[in-house]
């Protein structure tokens, strides 16, 4: 028995009506997202600054002012305003792990590259990251890991 059960067990007994089920997987999924967060934290903590975002739109990534008809967010960050994004990419440029240009294409925008240190960053936080999620799911197979992302995918679908 974990938490969860012992919650559900605890609602068995004063509203025994009650069909807990949702219960059991979201009560899992919120406390499985705290402390895998909390594990990734502990793993990246080395690395003060970290411009993942830029290394997964590439080397070179595009950031576009605030214009209301431009619907592309930030580096492709759906959540990201352009102030907090200008202060994070100025924490890493003075950091030294990214250079901004004027972007040719667009002379709203600028292109964010990843210096050589940088890259080098990210690819070992992002390695670190991995080998924390890999532990956690160790005990299920190949195939236990597919099968629930894909539970997940359209669990995230379904409410998303």
């Amino acid at each position: 028995m974990d938490d969860v059960d012992r919650i559900i067990a605890q609602w068995a007994v004063e509203r025994p009506e009650l069909a807990t089920l949702p219960m059991a997987v979201f009560g899992r999924v919120f406390r499985i997202a705290k402390l895998g967060g909390e594990r990734a934290e502990q793993a990246y903590a080395e690395f003060r600054h970290r411009p993942r975002r830029v290394r997964r739109a590439g080397h070179v990534a595009p950031l576009r002012g605030p214009v209301p008809a431009d619907p592309r967010p930030p580096l492709g960050h759906a959540d990201a305003d352009h102030r907090g994004m200008t202060g994070r990419l100025d924490k890493l440029e003075r950091a030294g792990l990214v250079s901004r240009s004027p972007d040719p294409a667009d002379r709203r925008g600028q292109l964010v590259t990843l210096t050589e240190r940088g890259l080098s960053i990210v690819d070992e936080a992002v390695v670190k990251g991995l080998d924390v999620q890999r532990e956690a799911l160790a005990e299920f197979s190949e195939a236990d890991r597919e099968q629930l992302a894909d539970l997940l995918r359209r669990l995230l679908a379904a409410i998303g």
